[in-house]
């Protein structure tokens, strides 16, 4: 691990610590910032500074050792059978643990690390075979929208998607192409993913299966609780409403803090987006504003794909009635955090700012 191979070229750990930059460093400002996680990397402290999304609220800092990041990218490594020699595409930001960890993980298994500047279109260049790769879910459906990219796809032997919800219509573009395809579960509180899901080919399932050493079980408010002593050094309480069968194997069915109580009634909002995605055009949200009478009122944010009185019909046609929007807005896109995942806190934000607070009549 005192080197790393970065599109073919080996970098000594003496080059990538000197003042002067690494020579791949200036071919893009993303490789620039690569040059820089490897410095931080390579330095005399033993932890890094990590930073979550925000996809429900403000960022938050989290400082992690480094043995942990290396334990993390040991489990995934080993558990997908990657080598020595392989190739691995990094095309996530740096500034969030699911890119830094494609670069730990090409340090650990002696990867050839291949580089593409974080966007939408990751794939739009014709490359060499990729072996490992680590996406968001509007790469994965952007890269099936064009041919050259689809097959690009389709050649990537083992594809890790995470960063956010992968909705119903994506899962089945993905069930029966070739490669070996997951659906990730984890945060930066323990170091990238500790559950992994396939979603393609006859080993496809709906439930997470835990990594080597990690263990699960439910809070007292049904909540996921991750024991993954490897990669965390105590068990962590998440926000994630799930349901374990038992082999161990575990759903989510959403966020504590996604739970809408409107006129007495829960809704977990995630529930009622899977229920709606398949029948609109386009990426579908559920917020709430405040409510006099009903306490909160659900509001959903569609884009100018889907027109509001269709919207409307297919939400009276698909959703109980305690379950439908009061409100539905317009939006140009949908807000996202950094890393793909859905910003909620500002989809609440845009909710309230749109939507005046009625009286009480």
């Amino acid at each position: 691990m005192d080197s790393i191979t970065i599109e073919g070229i080996r970098y000594p750990r003496e080059e990538l610590v000197s003042e002067t930059p690494p020579r791949f460093a200036t071919r893009s400002p993303f490789h620039h910032k690569l040059s820089l996680f490897l410095r931080e990397w390579y330095s005399p402290s033993l932890l890094l500074t990590l930073h979550t999304s925000g996809s429900t609220g403000k960022p938050k800092e989290i400082i992690v050792r480094k043995d942990q990041m290396l334990q993390s990218a040991a489990i995934t490594c080993d558990y997908l059978g990657l080598k020595t020699g392989d190739t691995a595409l990094l095309c996530l930001p740096l500034e969030y643990i699911a890119g830094k960890m494609m670069v730990v993980r090409a340090l650990y298994g002696g990867f050839n690390l291949l580089v593409a500047d974080p966007s939408g279109h990751p794939l739009t260049e014709d490359r060499q075979q990729i072996n490992f790769a680590a996406m968001v879910p509007l790469q994965v459906y952007n890269s099936l929208q064009r041919k050259e990219e689809k097959e690009r796809l389709t050649r990537i032997d083992r594809l890790i998607i995470g960063g956010g919800a992968i909705d119903p219509q994506l899962e089945e573009a993905l069930k029966d192409l070739p490669n070996a395809i997951y659906s990730t579960y984890g945060m930066t509180e323990t170091v990238s993913h500790i559950a992994l899901r396939r979603i393609s080919g006859k080993e496809a399932d709906d439930r997470y299966t835990p990594l080597p050493g990690v263990q699960v079980k439910l809070s007292d408010e049904g909540t996921l609780v991750i024991n993954a002593p490897r990669v965390a050094d105590k068990p962590l309480t998440t926000n994630d409403i799930a349901e374990i069968g038992t082999t161990g194997t575990f759903r989510i069915l959403g966020r504590k803090d996604n739970v809408v109580i409107s006129g007495g009634i829960k809704i977990q909002i995630e529930a009622v987006e899977a229920t709606l995605r398949p029948h609109i055009d386009g990426p579908v949200v559920f917020t709430s504003v405040p409510h006099p009478k009903l306490g909160e009122a659900l509001v959903l944010l569609i884009t100018p794909a889907s027109a509001i009185a269709r919207a409307r019909e297919i939400c009276s046609r698909h959703l109980p009635r305690l379950q439908q929007p009061l409100h539905i807005l317009m939006v140009e896109a949908i807000p996202q955090t950094g890393n793909g995942k859905t910003d909620r806190a500002a989809a609440k934000r845009m909710a309230s700012k749109r939507i005046p607070m009625p009286g009480i009549s």
